[in-house]
């Protein structure tokens, strides 16, 4: 084989191999995928409407005076151990970081002997009923803004209830704890009684019957 053979072979390679590069940078230029403007998938998820329409709102609390009703004293005093640090709870011992606690139920706000009461305080006005001392003692830096009290608070309603219920004990005259309102009475209860019939509605009397007459011509039947 001569040199001129040789180079026709070696010449057929090399163009089939030109043609082969060129069809594959041609096909990759044709079918190069576009990049994502965001790497990664995305997965889409139906979202799920919560059943019955809107979620639900939580639950009212119930009304002190309703609290009230099952409070304990005992346990109030356990929860009101975190008091002591800045209260006094017997007749007599006076204040401390805070004012003295005795009596508290009923008491004018801000009159306890003997401490010096912050304006915020003052603001408050009225007196520590029921209601207000519950109000407090959810949070007392919500119900006087501003206030020198760094208590946070108590946000379970009978927790509150049985602190008051024990702070209402601490008195020489405990104040009676009030009851839900619209408690029926059981009077209120009962049924009432059916009215008596009128005697419009009493069962109607009936004529007597006539005898009947003779027949003409004949004597009376006998009565047996």
């Amino acid at each position: 084989m001569n040199s001129f053979e040789i180079n026709k072979i070696l010449g057929a390679l090399l163009g089939t191999c030109l043609v082969l590069v060129a069809m594959h940078i041609a096909s990759g230029a044709i079918f190069t995928p576009e990049p994502p403007a965001k790497p990664g998938y995305i997965i889409e998820v139906k979202a799920e409407a919560p059943q019955g329409g809107a979620a639900p709102a939580a639950p009212a609390e119930a009304p002190i005076e309703t609290l009230l009703a099952s409070a304990s004293p005992e346990r109030g005093a356990q929860v009101a151990k975190q008091c002591q640090a800045c209260h006094n709870f017997q007749e007599g011992q006076g204040p401390k970081v805070g004012p003295d606690l005795y009596g508290v139920v009923g008491r004018p706000v801000a009159s306890a002997p003997g401490f010096n009461f912050s304006a915020a305080i003052k603001k408050l006005g009225g007196n520590w009923t029921f209601d207000a001392l519950n109000k407090w003692l959810t949070k007392p830096s919500a119900d006087a803004p501003g206030t020198a009290m760094t208590f946070a608070g108590l946000s379970n309603g009978k927790q509150r209830a049985d602190v008051i219920a024990y702070l209402n004990t601490l008195s020489a005259n405990p104040l009676p704890l009030p009851t839900a309102q619209g408690a029926a009475t059981p009077a209120a209860n009962a049924p009432a009684a059916a009215p008596a019939p009128t005697p419009s509605a009493a069962a109607p009397t009936t004529s007597p019957v006539p005898a009947p007459a003779n027949p003409p011509g004949g004597t009376a039947p006998a009565r047996h």
